[in-house]
């Protein structure tokens, strides 16, 4: 992340901190507690940074875009928690689960607070702008909600399969990924009154980066160190995840490391030798070159829907251009 990108992050960041503790809060103290958990070890905000940028890339400051900026950043930590109850997982950020803290059924109730909550932020702008760009903002937050239910059953669904195709892999990604950043987005634009083809072409940008830094993170998840990571490696093919990088090897290795594979993929009790031997099985088969040629042509085509875009603050510009690069480095 470059030093400038890095320092409006931060501020960013600072905003939204200072909302997410003003709204998560309340008299059920254990339910409050479990809720603000996971959103006060961190994170890099990314989703609220895209939102803020693009609010400015129309005129828009921080200090109106930071409410819907902190809204998608709830919606999105109730997904992180849900998912890891679902997954089963028991590090998040660096840190043990909510639901390893503070059982299953109170980490499903934090989850349902935050969903709430984000839609709660977002009328915060009642008699601050338009109502109607309100409206348009909180049905595409509705939108991303259904869409990234619709990715994490596809993704599970997946689980069970050993034939999923690369188009259903980017299919699932669009909805359980990028659909969020592809909100934000959007929500940025409109509440800055951005016209109907600025939001078409703000939206493809940020759809097309998400699908971009999804297929990074599978990588990360096969190559990656779990200080990056902030859980275990290997995670990915012990849950039995079908990402980019499986689905290639399965359709090119021979048909022993295609047992090999597929008997250890979603195997919690495989040693990491068994991992790592799995793991080297799809990194010869050339899926990293792959997953990376992909990766990079999503990225271009989300770089020239950005580049379509007149703006007034090319500040602002430079910065999700920035953004971008950092969201989809390729870290091995």
């Amino acid at each position: 992340m470059s030093n400038e990108l890095l320092k409006y992050a931060v501020k960013v960041a600072e905003k939204v901190n200072m909302i997410l503790g003003e709204v998560v809060r309340g008299d059920e103290k254990q339910l409050y507690d479990a809720s603000y958990y996971l959103l006060k070890a961190g994170g890099k905000r990314l989703r609220p940074l895209l939102t803020v940028l693009s609010a400015r890339l129309f005129g828009l400051s921080e200090d109106i875009s930071i409410y819907p900026a902190a809204s998608v950043e709830l919606l999105h930590n109730f997904t992180l928690i849900h998912d890891d109850i679902m997954d089963r997982d028991e590090f998040r950020r660096g840190i043990p689960t909510v639901h390893k803290v503070y059982g299953e059924a109170m980490a499903i109730l934090a989850g349902d607070l935050l969903f709430a909550k984000s839609f709660e932020v977002m009328f915060r702008l009642v008699g601050v702008i338009p109502y109607e760009r309100i409206v348009k903002a909180l049905k595409e937050l509705t939108w991303a909600a259904v869409t990234v239910a619709e990715g994490q059953a596809l993704d599970m669904e997946f689980e069970g399969r050993a034939d999923v195709k690369v188009d259903e892999y980017l299919k699932m990604v669009f909805k359980k990924t990028a659909a969020l950043f592809k909100a934000s987005a959007y929500i940025g634009a409109v509440v800055a009154g951005a016209e109907e083809s600025d939001l078409e072409r703000i939206s493809e940008f940020a759809k097309n980066i998400g699908i971009a830094f999804q297929i990074r993170d599978d990588e990360l998840g096969l190559v990656g160190d779990e200080k990056v990571l902030g859980k275990p490696v290997f995670s990915d093919l012990r849950e039995g995840k079908k990402t980019i990088l499986v689905i290639y090897a399965l359709e090119r290795v021979n048909d022993e490391q295609r047992r090999l594979i597929l008997d250890i993929l979603g195997n919690r009790n495989a040693s990491v030798e068994e991992f790592k031997k799995v793991a080297n099985i799809i990194i010869e088969s050339g899926a990293l070159e792959y997953s990376n040629r992909v990766a990079e042509e999503y990225l271009r085509k989300g770089m020239s829907k950005l580049e379509e875009i007149n703006t007034k603050d090319l500040e602002a510009k430079y910065l999700l251009r920035e953004f971008a690069e950092f969201l989809t480095k390729r870290l091995y």
